[in-house]
């Protein structure tokens, strides 16, 4: 039978791995050495293969010899194959036939969606535990196929695949335990629920960049459908009502939680939607990619009691009720001016005469002098100032800088400024 037209597996392995672009290197784990082959191989005088192959974008068609894949590739555990020309998986099943101890495989951005994917070939990958097929346009189809034949499979990459449902698989995956669907057009809560029902072991569930706008299920629907779920990823989803977060403690395993970007949100400052969110899941240890510690949990917290003390009583999450359980009725934070003094009420003290006044505190020592010219009738280069903190303990401070702002003092209310003539 013909080969397909293109370049084969076996012809970019024994270029990109030839001793010229490859160097031999020992230790375990660093590649394997193969002696020369028979006349007329393509392969040179040895090819020094590491256990992870990375083959990506390398215009690839075609399996190749498979005597020769199986002779240099029984060491191998990881293969990368993405951004390939691969379009039937028989030429596939070739390739990973043929290496025997493959654990993860990525066929991102081939073709594939071009033939149809028969359980004899799907049979070939049944060692692998971590499959990636993202941008490949695999139909749900060609998905199920596969999950019948991987009885290991753990982690399966479906992203960028124009997904607008979910069709049920006939069997469930035990097994799988992360499933990466982000960057497709999943917006139904019904297409999502699928998901659980197939995957009743999962883990982790990243659904980033699909417009997902409810979540349209009971709590005891909830917990069902995902009872191991520890972490979900809703970045740039569609949620849009704080209801949907709540439902979200209905998870009995949810520990790890992202959700940057969702339109709900958009209105609240950085710090509000961080502490407005662990108070609403209080179960939850880490919140898009950042620990939780109890201390913040605590802050978190008593900030949404103040948050929601002043709503109506029918806008009350019921979260503001257990935590005032919790914690009680508290008092609303006080309010403090940060803004510096603008002026102060101070006594001049001259000879035996004292006068409150009330001075500006952006003024200069020279301004001022010009201000108390006609107080204490002297001019202003015959005129010393000297400024008394009631609180100092140190005596008074001469105001010696006819240039220093007043406020650069500390001047407050009830500190002293004595005028002494200058001494001739």
């Amino acid at each position: 039978m013909d080969q397909p037209s293109g370049r084969s597996f076996m012809q970019v392995l024994c270029e990109k791995y030839s001793p010229e672009n490859f160097p031999y290197r020992r230790g375990p784990g660093m590649g394997v050495h193969v002696p020369a082959t028979p006349q007329g191989s393509p392969m040179k005088d040895r090819l020094n293969l590491p256990s992870v192959l990375v083959l990506n974008s390398c215009g690839i068609t075609c399996a190749g010899d498979e005597n020769e894949i199986a002779a240099f590739c029984a060491h191998v555990f990881e293969l990368d194959l993405s951004d390939n020309k691969l379009e039937d998986w028989h030429e596939v099943s070739k390739i990973v036939s043929n290496v025997p101890h493959l654990e993860f495989l990525n066929l991102s951005s081939n073709p594939l969606s071009l033939s149809v994917l028969e359980r004899s070939c799907a049979g070939s990958f049944a060692g692998v535990r971590k499959l990636v097929l993202n941008n490949s346009k695999a139909s749900w189809e060609t998905v199920h196929t596969i999950l019948q034949e991987l009885p290991d499979l753990e982690e399966l990459f479906l992203c960028l695949n124009d997904y607008e449902t979910v069709s049920c698989s006939p069997v469930c995956c035990q097994s799988l335990k992360l499933l990466h669907i982000t960057d497709n057009n999943l917006q139904d809560w019904t297409e999502i629920r699928k998901l659980g029902i197939m995957f009743p072991s999962l883990d982790t569930l990243i659904l980033a960049n699909n417009n997902l706008t409810t979540i349209e299920e009971s709590e005891d629907s909830l917990a069902r459908l995902f009872p191991n779920l520890r972490s979900i990823n809703l970045h740039k989803s569609g949620l849009h009502c704080w209801e949907d977060i709540d439902k979200l403690n209905s998870f009995p395993k949810l520990e790890e939680v992202k959700l940057l970007g969702i339109p709900l949100l958009q209105s609240y400052t950085t710090e509000e939607r961080r502490k407005l969110l662990i108070a609403r899941l209080p179960a939850i240890t880490k919140l898009n990619g950042s620990i939780v510690a109890d201390g913040e949990r605590e802050d978190s917290e008593r900030f949404f009691i103040r948050y929601y003390m002043e709503f109506p009583e029918e806008e009350v999450p019921f979260r503001y009720h257990e935590l005032i359980t919790k914690y009680g009725k508290l008092e609303p934070l006080a309010v403090v001016d940060l803004r510096p003094q603008s002026s102060a009420k101070v006594e001049v003290h001259f000879q035996d005469k004292v006068e409150e006044m009330s001075i500006r505190l952006d003024q200069t020592v020279a301004e001022l002098k010009k201000h108390l010219k006609t107080v204490v009738q002297l001019s202003t280069s015959n005129m010393l100032l000297f400024y008394l903190d009631q609180e100092a303990p140190f005596g008074p401070e001469e105001m010696k800088y006819s240039s220093r702002a007043l406020h650069s003092y500390g001047i407050r209310d009830g500190d002293k400024i004595y005028v002494e003539p200058r001494m001739k």
